[in-house]
């Protein structure tokens, strides 16, 4: 069974379809006047974006350690994502370095912990 979309809840549409296209490879196909927007990306997985303001609460709260990810084929890849981000407003959370079984970095963007690292075993 192959996952097809995920919706993620952010402050910040149009900030959010900004990174997600300039740096982590995806298109955005529908924006909904900033409150709902659909990416996809060339693996043809859906990304829905729905802006806080539709909830409840506007006030977004993932779990402890929930996060995304995004394997990179090799560590020059990870770099390369590292160098483009630092001109975003993001806050990383560390250099690229080894974790666990992987080389990578994490950081924040709106309410997002996003990963990049390399595919796991696949580095010197």
């Amino acid at each position: 069974m192959k996952l097809n979309h995920i919706n993620l809840v952010v402050a910040d549409i149009p900030k959010t379809i900004r990174l997600f296209e300039n740096q982590l490879g995806f298109t955005c196909i529908q924006n909904r006047k900033d409150a709902i927007a659909v990416l996809t990306n060339t693996e043809e997985f859906a990304l829905v974006l729905w802006s806080s303001k539709l909830n409840k609460e506007a006030t977004v709260h993932y779990p402890e350690n929930f996060h995304i990810g995004f394997y990179q084929p090799d560590k020059e890849a990870v770099l390369t994502v590292y160098q483009n981000l630092k001109a975003e407003n993001v806050t990383f959370e560390s250099e690229p370095k080894n974790i666990r079984n992987t080389f990578g970095f994490y950081f924040y963007f709106d309410s997002l912990l996003i990963e990049i690292s390399v595919i796991p075993d696949s580095f010197d």
